[in-house]
């Protein structure tokens, strides 16, 4: 093992937990999972005692990370993306189908970042790191802090649900207009805003809707397993599909299409738009 970095705590308002203070602390876990991964694989010590996710920081502890050095990765990946906005503080880009933004495997969105966004010139600039994630089949915006503070705080505004998120999909049957879906996830309380923006006649499925989603949780598939609940489930969908209604071989109906929020460091009005895949143009000319 190596030393590979420490970090002193300053005084702070009031104590927290070391799983939420030591988020973007440290530049080689930017992340929460990251940070709960290390703490679980003991890489971390507060004033020399290995610490938990119970560990409290009150101010003015010395936190090390060591990590072994044969758990660093040693290739990078080079994987263009489209870059949607970008500032020294925090990224937005679009997230294709068929790839995982964070996890073990090599080829992820967040292994591409560092190839694909600026270099960073502030003091406490990182690896830049996804802040939320999307499924791997679905496309759209994935918002990117580049400083551990930008991390911070991006994490704790979708804690506070304080970003709004807008998806579409396509959608299987006959729905009404407009409506709410708050059936529990996995016993949790749950609450999707929907609207139809446009319905086609389809010889196959009947008919087809373009839908509007506002996601007002943040559960597990929540969008997919709410549409499917209600009996119209997204089109391309093999997890959650309606016997005889599988449409293979065109990927997933969901996308990400925007986010609005405002700008934590900047205080400015933020609106990030990622247009439509053209194969809702071929359904919805």
């Amino acid at each position: 093992m190596e030393a590979n970095e420490t970090h002193s705590v300053p005084e702070i308002p009031e104590p927290q937990r070391l799983q939420e203070y030591g988020v973007g602390v440290f530049e080689a876990i930017p992340t929460k999972s990251a940070l709960k991964k290390a703490l679980k694989k003991k890489y971390i010590t507060v004033n020399g005692t290995i610490a938990t996710t119970a560990t409290l920081i009150t101010g003015g502890e010395h936190i090390t990370l060591s990590i072994p050095k044969e758990t660093r990765p040693k290739k990078q990946l080079v994987f263009p993306l489209q870059v949607l906005f970008e500032d020294e503080h925090l990224a937005a880009i679009h997230k294709p189908a068929g790839i995982e933004v964070s996890g073990n495997k090599f080829k992820t969105i967040a292994n591409a970042l560092p190839q694909n966004l600026q270099p960073n010139s502030l003091s406490n600039a990182t690896t830049p790191q996804p802040v939320h994630r999307l499924d791997y089949a679905t496309t759209g915006i994935v918002l990117v802090g580049k400083t551990s503070s930008s991390i911070r705080a991006l994490n704790k505004m979708f804690e506070d649900k304080t970003i709004v998120k807008t998806y579409y999909a396509v959608t299987i049957g006959k729905m009404k207009s407009k409506g709410a879906i708050t059936s529990e996830i996995d016993g949790k309380p749950s609450k999707t805003a929907y609207q139809v923006m446009e319905s086609v006649p389809s010889e196959r499925f009947g008919t087809l809707n373009l839908v509007q989603l506002h996601p007002k949780t943040g559960r597990r598939h929540q969008l997919r397993k709410h549409l499917f609940g209600l009996g119209h489930p997204i089109l391309g969908d093999k997890d959650y599909a309606l016997e005889g209604l599988i449409l293979r071989g065109k990927g997933l109906y969901l996308h990400a299409y925007s986010l609005e929020f405002e700008h934590p460091f900047t205080s400015e009005s933020i609106r990030i738009i990622g247009e439509l895949p053209e194969k809702y143009r071929k359904i919805f000319p």
